[in-house]
């Protein structure tokens, strides 16, 4: 059970890891094409991770593994090019901001700081 819960922390820190992203061009996304549930594009770890963004501006983490299922939910917003997060997990609120490099109606590519990039595939 410590390693599936480890494996959806690392995978929810991997994605929100964007923190302090530099800014490129300032691009206006449209944060409709962030509707829906979404997956790492590589899998990391031995858990299933889905990301969900609700219409509403909230945001819901399910990470799958070894029959156990583990739930995160927190919030995002758009701000021109930056995706502003906020998620809670074990009573604690962690805040995040990522570049949007890229939004197709199937891709999503997140930039942090360091220039480390990390995509997600729309969940099919």
């Amino acid at each position: 059970m410590r390693a599936i819960l480890g494996s959806a922390m690392a995978a929810i820190l991997m994605f929100t890891a964007t923190v302090g992203a530099e800014d490129k061009k300032e691009e206006k996304i449209d944060a409709k094409k962030l509707l829906g549930k979404w997956e790492p594009s590589e899998k990391k770890m031995d858990a299933e991770v889905t990301i969900e963004f609700l219409k509403d501006g909230k945001l819901s983490i399910t990470a799958n593994g070894a029959g156990k299922e583990f739930k995160f939910d927190g919030t995002y917003k758009v701000n021109g090019n930056k995706l502003e997060l906020a998620l809670s997990f074990g009573g604690k609120e962690k805040t995040e901001t990522a570049t949007i490099v890229k939004l197709t109606d199937d891709e999503l590519t997140t930039e942090d700081g360091k220039g480390k990039k990390e995509t997600l595939k729309r969940k099919k």
